[in-house]
């Protein structure tokens, strides 16, 4: 595996961060703030480096390279695979009239089946629903393929958010990358390092990811009720206090980010869905539980790998990165310290990361947890 590192930060130029080379044919991803993708050039001039590359590019609310940690910038890394290949499938959300489940079984019937590894998954954030979704992929496709990847991110704007292939970003867009070869390995994993807390309650009416009632009380209301003065923040402050759900009969539960609120039927819009009877508590986090939820995924990324990562997708929250503030990058190096430095790391902060629970091939959609998708040839 060959792979070829840039950046352009704000109002700057392309840069290199590792050796140029020329490539062959590379998968080329990109991610970036969503105002600097917006620009009208902003394909042409990947294209002028890797003419020959397969470009996708994903909108973010904070950029990951390296060991750093950018805002409003652009990264980029441009991989060729020796050993293995890859295929490129893409949807748009407004042909599927929000069908989620059948966008993603049409992105999974587009990649050949043979040999299919892994499908790495760079889907649109803002209307989304990455549960639907993920399951619609997974009803498409074997079990032993593994899914990862994540929604994309518009800081904490919650505007927009873009995403392409082969062609300027743009609204709706899901891209599923198919990777292909029996010399690869990918290992995923993911951890959140957040603290349950209050009372429990039971969710009493649910469409989908809309949240209405909890305990038979309008959700919104409860919910401003603890948030007290920062309930004047909302939707930007829910990413600081993000549900606890745990599914009725599943042994895991997962983290649910508030993506936005509906003031006139008082509900909440989640990343995922929350299934009717679930249980459901808020949760908080601090920057050292933050940083070693990180280590955590990592230590479960690796573990029964047979050769180190020489790739490392990083997708992590928006809240975690509100959070931690200044330190947002103490994950990232917790992350490296432990998956080694032999891996380049390339990835976003995101409204939704999608994984695996460690040592199990059922994806899911997560909110406030470090994902990795660690891969070898």
């Amino acid at each position: 595996m060959k792979s070829v590192q840039m950046i352009k930060e704000q109002h700057g130029v392309w840069q290199f961060q590792s050796d140029e080379m020329a490539l062959k044919a590379p998968l080329v991803l990109v991610f970036g703030n969503r105002y600097a993708l917006e620009s009208p050039s902003i394909y042409e001039e990947v294209k002028a480096f890797f003419p020959e590359g397969q470009v996708v590019f994903g909108s973010t609310s904070g950029e990951i390279s390296g060991a750093n940690v950018y805002d409003d910038s652009i990264v980029l890394i441009a991989i060729e695979f020796e050993k293995s290949a890859f295929k490129i499938a893409c949807e748009n959300v407004g042909d599927h009239q929000n069908d989620f489940e059948q966008l993603g079984r049409q992105l999974v019937h587009q990649l050949p089946q043979d040999t299919l590894k892994h499908i790495l998954v760079i889907s649109e954030g803002s209307s989304v629903n990455g549960s639907t979704l993920i399951h619609g992929m997974q009803s498409a496709t074997s079990q032993e393929v593994g899914i990862s990847g994540g929604l994309c991110g518009d800081d904490s704007r919650f505007e927009k958010t873009l995403a392409s292939y082969n062609s300027l970003p743009k609204e709706g867009e899901v891209i599923a990358i198919g990777l292909y070869g029996d010399s690869l390995e990918i290992t995923c994993a993911n951890y959140g390092g957040w603290t349950a807390f209050g009372p429990k309650r039971t969710v009493t009416k649910s469409v989908d990811n809309v949240l209405y009632e909890l305990d038979g009380k309008p959700a919104l209301d409860l919910y401003k009720s603890y948030l007290g003065s920062k309930a004047n923040e909302l939707p930007q402050a829910a990413l600081l206090y993000p549900l606890n759900v745990k599914e009725p009969g599943s042994k895991e539960a997962i983290v649910r980010t508030i993506l936005n609120i509906n003031e006139a039927d008082n509900s909440m819009i989640l990343a995922g869905d929350i299934p009717y009877g679930s249980s459901v508590e808020l949760m908080m986090s601090t920057v050292d539980d933050i940083a070693g939820g990180a280590a955590t995924a990592a230590t479960f990324g690796m573990r029964n790998r047979n050769s180190a990562p020489e790739l490392a997708l990083l997708v992590s929250c928006v809240g975690r990165k509100l959070v931690m503030d200044q330190r947002t990058e103490e994950e990232v190096e917790e992350v490296i310290d432990i998956i080694g430095k032999k891996a380049n790391v390339i990835g976003f902060y995101s409204y939704g990361e999608i994984a695996p629970f460690a040592g199990s091939g059922v994806c899911k959609l997560h909110n406030q947890t470090m994902t990795l998708t660690l891969v070898s040839e």
